[in-house]
């Protein structure tokens, strides 16, 4: 038993990994329904859409601007710059002005354009376990429950947050992923659905932004 329980793929919901805090969204609403009261750290997120620009960024930027500012604690007890925030295979150009005006630090942003899904997934998967970046963006055509535990096990090996955006049609495809959005704009504003929280529940947040 204790050689099952030393596996890392093995959740333990007493463990420390599980309780600690999250990293707060930005949005009250939102952080309400989030175990830890917040983003899962050293963890993968899955966020669903249907289209890009659907608020999407918007949803994770207060958190990415507070990455990219913060100094991060390393294992020795030391305080260090803050971590690289790194896109991988994003499908447009990351407007600078826009990212500035949130908050985020371009001196701390990587973009990373691979040549293939294998590349894509093997350059998230270094940077997630580096222990340099605070966070690593993805957007892989297509992701595997095998591919996802490797970005699962990589975020908690590099202490950072992956955030994998997929399409709609992988909703019903099982996932390692620690939380599991999917985002929808309606007239009124993005409609938040959280399919899959670990150690929350699923839950419908109309109008968030």
């Amino acid at each position: 038993m204790e050689k099952l329980l030393e596996n890392p793929r093995v959740w333990r919901g007493s463990s420390q990994t599980d309780t600690r805090v999250g990293l707060t969204s930005g949005y009250p609403k939102l952080d309400r329904c989030l175990p830890g009261g917040g983003w899962p750290l050293q963890a993968l997120t899955e966020i669903l859409i249907g289209q890009y620009g659907i608020g999407e960024l918007r949803l994770l930027m207060p958190a990415l601007a507070q990455l990219s500012a913060e100094e991060s604690e390393s294992y020795a007890g030391e305080y260090a710059e803050p971590g690289w925030i790194a896109w991988i295979a994003p499908p447009f150009q990351p407007y600078a002005p826009a990212l500035q005006q949130c908050g985020i630090d371009l001196s701390r942003m990587l973009i990373v354009r691979p040549k293939d899904d294998s590349e894509l997934l093997w350059s998230a998967e270094q940077a997630l376990s580096s222990g340099t970046c605070a966070a690593v963006l993805l957007w892989p055509d297509k992701l595997d429950d095998q591919a996802s535990r490797r970005l699962q096990l990589a975020a908690e090996k590099g202490h950072s947050w992956a955030i994998a955006f997929r399409p709609l049609n992988a909703r019903h495809q099982t996932s390692a992923a620690a939380l599991r959005l999917e985002l929808q704009s309606t007239g009124e504003g993005t409609r938040v659905h959280i399919l899959k929280s670990r150690g929350g529940r699923p839950t419908v947040l109309n109008d968030l932004f």
